[in-house]
């Protein structure tokens, strides 16, 4: 398992390297951390896994543990540095995962951070529920979810895209991938939101090229444990699966309210 992990965390660390440079030391804001223990903490999964870069560094609710946030992995250390456990943590009174509670919160928080000008946002005039959706312009499922466009405003659904090109964002010769250029080029288009629904239908945009967020939301999306397309993120911050159809979502949104 531990060179499972070690493999799993090296392969998310390159990636990450710019959007973890605003939190390097990894400790979570407003956090009530140990340093020391933080510091016996950092130093254990770095034995593990020596490029790995944090993001966030806390207490967990399990006794004797800290919860990491690093690669887009989320484990539990114990505070001497000895033990790791990677699984989920359930409160069994309470009936809760605190795992995924834990990843809300911290995936609330760096969306947060990404301005709706680097988004494309389909939203009716007063929203109920804004959903925001990791998509790539060619998967079966986007175009799916994309499709009921129309509907999911409707139901008072706004959804704020962010570009994740499954192919990644180079190949392995070291070149931009085809559906990288073509989400640039949605990105970069004059009305964007025309250029992401006709690459959604299977028409490719015009080929274009500007300052844009494509590599840098596909890298948030890594952190944020994103592994396949779509992926919907509720207002709470929790993922609320991959394709759902509107009045699933609806009322999946309705029950997190």
């Amino acid at each position: 398992m531990f060179k499972k992990l070690s493999a799993a965390l090296l392969a998310g660390t390159f990636a990450l390297a710019a959007c973890a440079a605003d939190q390097q030391d990894g400790v979570a804001p407003g956090s009530a951390t140990d340093p020391a223990t933080v510091q016996v903490v950092r130093t254990a999964l770095k034995n593990l896994a020596p490029g790995v870069r944090f993001d966030e560094i806390a207490p967990s609710p399990l006794p004797g543990f800290y919860q990491v946030i690093a690669s887009g992995q989320l484990v539990y250390v114990s505070t001497d540095g000895k033990y790791m456990l990677n699984g989920d943590v359930v409160d069994l009174g309470a009936k809760e995962n605190l795992s995924d509670r834990a990843w809300a919160g911290f995936r609330k928080a760096q969306l947060a951070k990404v301005p709706a000008s680097q988004r494309i946002v389909f939203a009716p005039p007063h929203p109920k529920y804004t959903v925001t959706v990791f998509s790539d312009v060619n998967c079966g499922y986007c175009r799916m979810f994309h499709s009921h466009i129309k509907q999911l405003n409707e139901e008072g659904i706004a959804v704020e895209y962010l570009a994740w090109p499954r192919e990644g964002v180079t190949d392995t010769a070291g070149l931009p991938t085809n559906t990288y250029k073509e989400m640039v080029s949605v990105w970069c288009a004059a009305d964007r939101k025309a250029a992401f629904t006709a690459a959604k239908q299977g028409k490719a945009p015009k080929a274009a090229d500007c300052p844009n967020p494509v590599k840098d939301e596909f890298d948030l999306g890594v952190k944020l444990g994103v592994t396949g397309t779509p992926m919907i993120v509720g207002p709470d911050g929790m993922v609320l699966g991959g394709y759902v159809p509107p009045d699933k979502l609806l009322k999946l949104l309705e029950k997190g309210s």
